[in-house]
């Protein structure tokens, strides 16, 4: 179906997602023909994971040992978090291990291990199957906890790169007693025992730091006392290999995540308006430590049980197929609409209405 140019603007929306769906299915057939090895997705898995967690084990003792600088290991484990990201995503879906529970249910706990600022893998399963059912609607949670649909200010910046803050400015929104215990509820139940940690760890740090600083521009100095000094050097060094990578990982795939997703005005089941391509030159910074997120995650929505890596091989078949059908790509004005669709355009495709990349 390459070459159907079966002129897009006579296809309804449903139409343009089944040929999409139809192209990157196929092209990921081909790729499987082509290079055997991606027949091997239990194997390929495991290696990955196997792969991730060996490189941030790696660096974290490359930097306790003096032969890496701190920020190098942060960024390198921030770019192996990374990955096991996409991976959790992927046995969130099944992929790997589907009908072994034992290997399945390790990576699962491996993946969360490696992220613990992160929900319950478990508990996220059901709220991201809810979230392609309902994607740009107020019952995506999913989406919603990481601020899309939120309009951009100081507290969507606090809000996009720290889970415990989202939650908290949330509750403080929140109108009634009810919902603040619910809000409260649900966040101790989806994100205990790693996050918390995870999270109260970095306030410490930051705690910890910011009194000296403070203290040290005020010409004086804190007292801290030996035990005190003692917690501290391990957080200092959990924050270097560990915390500093995932807080750094979970800002820019929010980021990316949240802005390349649409929100509110989105037409129930309309695949073609749930996501944007979001990849432009400026966004490689971020997108290198959520493996490029912005670029592919658009395509997931379309071919739900394709591999990351696989994914990422699709991506020069898919954007070209995705642009012919009306996929938006790089739609800066969603910044200011606050993820707004806007869907007065919406039933043209955009490669009918404009040739500009």
């Amino acid at each position: 179906m390459e070459g159907t140019s079966a002129s897009p603007q006579r296809l309804n929306a449903a139409q343009r997602s089944a040929h999409i769906r139809e192209v990157v299915l196929a092209r990921g057939v081909e790729l499987r023909q082509r290079y055997p090895i991606l027949n091997h997705q239990d194997a390929l898995g495991a290696g990955i994971l196997a792969f991730a967690l060996a490189g941030m084990v790696g660096s974290a003792a490359l930097y306790l040992g003096g032969y890496m600088a701190w920020w190098a290991c942060l960024l390198l484990n921030a770019f192996f978090a990374s990955l096991t990201h996409e991976l959790e995503h992927d046995l969130i879906h099944s992929m790997y291990f589907r009908k072994q529970r034992l290997p399945h249910n390790l990576m699962m706990g491996l993946v969360w291990l490696a992220r613990p600022s992160t929900i319950n893998p478990w508990i996220r399963r059901q709220l991201h199957l809810n979230h392609h059912k309902l994607s740009g609607t107020e019952a995506d949670m999913e989406e919603r906890a990481i601020t899309n649909g939120e309009p951009w200010g100081i507290a969507r910046l606090l809000m996009v790169g720290d889970n415990m803050m989202s939650a908290f400015i949330r509750l403080l929104r929140a109108k009634t007693w009810a919902h603040k215990f619910g809000i409260l509820k649900r966040v101790l139940k989806v994100y205990a025992p790693l996050a918390l940690l995870h999270w109260g760890a970095w306030y410490l740090f930051l705690g910890f730091h910011g009194a000296n600083g403070v203290a040290y521009l005020l010409g004086t100095s804190v007292e801290w006392s030996a035990t005190t000094l003692s917690v501290m050097g391990v957080i200092d060094i959990a924050v270097v290999v560990i915390i500093g990578p995932n807080v750094l990982r979970t800002f820019c795939l929010h980021f990316i995540s949240s802005n390349m997703h649409y929100y509110g005005d989105v037409e129930p089941g309309n695949v073609i308006q749930q996501t944007q391509v979001l990849n432009p030159w400026w966004l490689w910074p971020l997108q290198a430590f959520c493996f490029n997120f912005g670029s592919s995650h658009g395509i997931h929505h379309f071919v739900v049980k394709e591999p990351f890596y696989i994914r990422q091989m699709t991506v020069p078949v898919a954007h070209k197929v995705m642009r012919e059908m009306g996929v938006r790509f790089n739609d800066y004005g969603t910044f200011a609409r606050a993820n707004r669709f806007v869907r007065q355009d919406a039933a043209e495709p955009q490669a009918v209405r404009t040739a500009q990349a």
